[in-house]
């Protein structure tokens, strides 16, 4: 009798021990899939686009080559949030995301430089900001190109500049996508 207890208890701590795992396992997916459905959110954001232009403009304004740099889509970001979702980024395409990414970086601190000095000692205040070309929706952020900055000058009047071409946002924060000006 004894025997038989031992061996009826053995399979039900079994089955209490499975029942515990598959319970465990469970509330660990679904954990992950919370974790995994957060974005992670884009650094030294912007809360408008005129803020963001404003931003770009000071730093232009004072050659701070860092600050322009800090106020654009970081490597890691390109990575999380962009390259996913590129047509390029499918795997018979056989494009490492490093080479996409250093293209792009490449170009847009060219332009960043040639701006830079083309802005000289040019005065004028953001008015509004507005984008000329797509928005692309890249899962939890959307790329918005052609962004076009209406100024205003000491004199009254207003003109469209381009300092950089597309803005990156995030739950309504902005970010400099690229300084990239596409003509």
């Amino acid at each position: 009798m004894a025997g038989r207890t031992s061996i009826a208890g053995d399979g039900f701590v079994k089955r209490i021990a499975l029942v515990v795992a598959l319970v465990a396992s469970a509330a660990l997916f679904a954990s992950l899939d919370t974790w995994r459905a957060r974005p992670v959110p884009l650094a030294g954001t912007a809360a408008s686009p005129e803020a963001l232009a404003a931003a770009v403009v000071a730093a232009m304004r004072a050659g701070d080559l860092d600050r322009l740099r800090a106020l654009a889509l970081t490597e890691h970001e390109f990575r999380t949030h962009v390259w996913p979702e590129l047509p390029s980024a499918r795997p018979e395409r056989n494009m490492p995301s490093d080479f996409v990414w250093e293209r792009l970086q490449q170009s847009s601190e060219g332009h960043l430089r040639q701006t830079l000095t083309r802005l000289g000692e040019s005065s004028f205040d953001v008015r509004r900001v507005q984008f000329g070309g797509e928005t692309s929706d890249y899962g939890d952020v959307v790329v918005r190109r052609r962004t076009q900055l209406v100024v205003g000058s000491s004199d009254g009047r207003e003109s469209v500049v381009q300092l950089f071409g597309s803005m990156i946002e995030q739950n309504g924060r902005y970010k400099v996508f690229s300084y990239v000006v596409d003509d």
